[in-house]
């Protein structure tokens, strides 16, 4: 493909639009708001011509060769130990705290914000915000996506976008948007938009055509990731989470493509480090450039992996001193819980029972035995729905969003 041969390149379309007669506007928003607006016209890239230059090519093959090699390093962790029944328990909560990482990232792009603690909290539903409660919902809905990677389709997103916003139904969680939607203004209408995406009449085709895409089986994987997630975002078909779920998409075709077979690599945390970059790519992406986001991709799954084996590592050495602190004997409930831990640094008893599958008193035990051994400490000060946090483990996960940036989790 010539760079900028307008094969990804979108059109555009008036339609008319009638302003919300009750709504309150002041005059210079009434007059911004007259007669037709344009919306956008995606491309049909079904069957469309990719090429990309050699250097970038060869970029982002290294970057799908980093992260294959990150995923078995860290599945080579159950082999490690020399109990292997520790170390197969260790690594499914590596797992599921990458995951999480990487929907705090991806949900933190959007301007969703959530410290580590408060996130741990609103996974057993303590006491957390509105912000870890969508964080929350955003790892259901990377988890479903994951599940449905050999069957990427437009009912397996719309289950994406269903388990994103259940309960929120101003985004009509797991439907197509009926209405018409835009990007970058406050305005009362499309007309001074940064971005007008196509009319919804149009996005139910766009999205088959997408599905068709994704399908394709010969195109560079992470060139084709790219291109994907661009254009959903160009589609934007829903009136809310596009981003997320549109991230979550990365994930189902790294899953697909076999390039992850264990892990959720943090690729969000890594555009999340440039997201001015991912936006701008956005933008050329959508003159008919597919390069800036080709190279965006690469960069971020570099330094997701990067910033990925660092939190892996340091999870890795708070569990070997907590296995040495503890003392307790093999098989034991505290001993048991700690894998747990590292993906659930927030537990009360009834998780502890419920996790370990021991009676309350001696989940109450286990956790009286975790603290004398200084790895829970008391959150708080109240007798009731008392919780215990692991403070080396959200102390770990803090410095992951500082390397990538953040303002929290």
């Amino acid at each position: 493909m010539d760079h900028g041969d307008g094969g990804f390149a979108i059109g555009w379309e008036s339609h008319p639009w009638e302003r919300e007669p009750d709504r309150a506007a002041s005059r210079r928003q009434r007059l911004s708001a007259r007669g037709p607006y344009e919306a956008a016209v995606p491309a049909r890239i079904a069957e469309v011509s990719v090429q990309v230059g050699a250097e970038l090519q060869a970029e982002a093959e290294d970057a799908v060769r980093e992260i294959t090699r990150f995923d078995a390093e860290v599945g080579g962790l159950a082999g490690r130990r020399a109990d292997a029944e520790e170390s197969a328990a260790e690594l499914a909560p590596l797992a599921s705290v990458l995951l999480r990482t990487e929907s705090a990232s991806s949900s933190e792009i959007e301007g969703v914000t959530a410290g580590a603690r408060a996130l741990a909290m609103a996974a057993i539903a303590a006491r957390s915000g509105p912000n870890a409660q969508l964080v929350t919902a955003n790892v259901a809905a990377m988890q479903r996506a994951v599940a449905l990677a050999d069957d990427i389709s437009v009912g397996s997103i719309l289950a994406a976008h269903e388990a994103l916003l259940i309960g929120h139904e101003y985004a009509a969680p797991g439907r197509l948007r009926d209405q018409q939607v835009w990007i970058g203004s406050n305005a009362l209408s499309p007309h001074t938009a940064s971005f007008v995406p196509p009319h919804h009449s149009r996005v139910a085709a766009d999205l088959d055509d997408l599905i068709a895409f994704v399908k394709r089986a010969d195109l560079p994987v992470l060139v084709h990731v790219a291109i994907a997630h661009a254009q959903f975002e160009t589609i934007h078909p829903f009136n809310d989470g596009n981003g997320r779920v549109g991230r979550t998409l990365v994930h189902a075709m790294l899953r697909r493509s076999d390039v992850t077979r264990r892990l959720t690599v943090p690729v969000s945390a890594g555009l999340l480090t440039d997201t001015s970059g991912y936006f701008r790519a956005l933008t050329d992406y959508r003159a008919g450039n597919v390069e800036p986001i080709v190279r965006q991709f690469a960069d971020a799954s570099f330094r997701a992996v990067g910033n990925g084996r660092q939190l892996v590592e340091d999870l890795d050495r708070i569990y070997d001193a907590w296995l040495e602190r503890l003392g307790s004997r093999r098989g034991s409930a505290a001993r048991r819980l700690l894998p747990s831990l590292l993906n659930q640094p927030a537990v009360d008893v009834a998780y502890v029972e419920n996790t370990v599958g021991v009676a309350l008193s001696a989940a109450q035990r286990a956790v009286e035995q975790l603290e004398d051994a200084g790895i829970l400490s008391r959150s708080g000060d109240g007798r009731r729905n008392r919780v215990w946090i692991a403070p080396e483990v959200i102390d770990a996960l803090d410095r992951f969003a500082e390397r990538v940036g953040r303002r929290g989790w």
